[in-house]
């Protein structure tokens, strides 16, 4: 079966998205990671699935998998592709739309300047619905890896669950070594998307992120606004904030807890073409 697709990124972080509405699309978890390789497929972080709706208050579904294969909830640089996509792809002449994710639903906005703005929701900060297991709700928790390094932490959801960290220096923090460590860590019983947060003044971050199943990526939409959250709620920052990626910046906005975050960037497309998937290597 030949499969029709389009590559798009943001900020880097990039992604193979499939139109599931004008074709069939029925994908194994190892024909994703097939998909996603580098080396023997397309190459991404992330595939989207284009979805026609499940209920009437929306305008589209949107499923994300990560380069494991695996179907995670959320995914926000990924959401600013998915509005330019349907709307490049003719599937809606609406600049703004609502989106049905498993995370919950979101509406994206493609700004007459190209660039596309996303409302995420409101955080969630309670450690149960992260979720972090924790005794307590405090704002910074105690987080120890198997290495016996004792970290401070900011437990936030996106739709998705979040440890932030501050770090005197993106450049030279471990991320390879402790990214992993923090998302297998079994106090995030669904994993977890580690953010290694640089400050560099009350309005500007620096941020990298080892995502969940991805590995580290050049720009993690949901990471940069879980950051914005954490660094808030530490009394760090003050919105708005530019966040400097490896791929670029992104520009979020929150007016504090039951309030929306609200993430501006841009969203490319590469090309597109078409692959036998039951051709691709599993």
């Amino acid at each position: 079966m030949r499969l029709r697709f389009t590559k798009m990124h943001g900020l880097g972080n990039d992604f193979v998205v499939i139109d599931a509405v004008r074709q069939s699309v029925s994908l194994t978890t190892e024909q994703v990671r097939a998909l996603a390789d580098r080396h023997f497929g397309i190459g991404c972080d992330q595939l989207l699935l284009v979805e026609a709706p499940t209920r009437a208050d929306v305008d589209f579904r949107y499923r994300i998998f990560n380069a494991d294969g695996a179907e995670v909830e959320q995914c926000g640089n990924g959401a600013r592709c998915f509005v330019r996509f349907v709307h490049d792809q003719g599937l809606t002449d609406k600049r703004e739309i609502r989106v049905e994710t498993s995370g919950g639903v979101i509406t994206l906005c493609l700004e007459e300047s190209g660039m596309v703005t996303v409302n995420m929701g409101p955080p969630v900060l309670e450690p149960a619905r992260v979720p972090f297991t924790s005794t307590t709700d405090a704002v910074v928790q105690p987080l120890e890896l198997e290495d016996g390094t004792r970290l401070a932490i900011t437990a936030v959801s996106m739709g998705n669950p979040h440890a932030v960290h501050v770090v005197a220096d993106v450049d030279s923090a471990p991320v390879a070594q402790r990214g992993p460590m923090i998302e297998s860590h079994e106090r995030f019983p669904f994993r977890a998307n580690a953010g290694f947060m640089q400050v560099v003044d009350a309005h500007h971050i620096r941020l990298r992120v080892y995502e969940r199943g991805a590995g580290e990526t050049l720009a993690c939409g949901t990471g940069a606004c879980a950051a914005v959250v954490a660094g808030i709620l530490r009394g760090l920052l003050l919105s708005p904030v530019t966040v400097d990626t490896r791929g670029g910046a992104l520009r979020i906005s929150w007016a504090g807890p039951g309030q929306p975050v609200m993430m501006s960037g841009p969203a490319v497309t590469v090309f597109e073409g078409d692959i036998a998937i039951d051709q691709a290597p599993t």
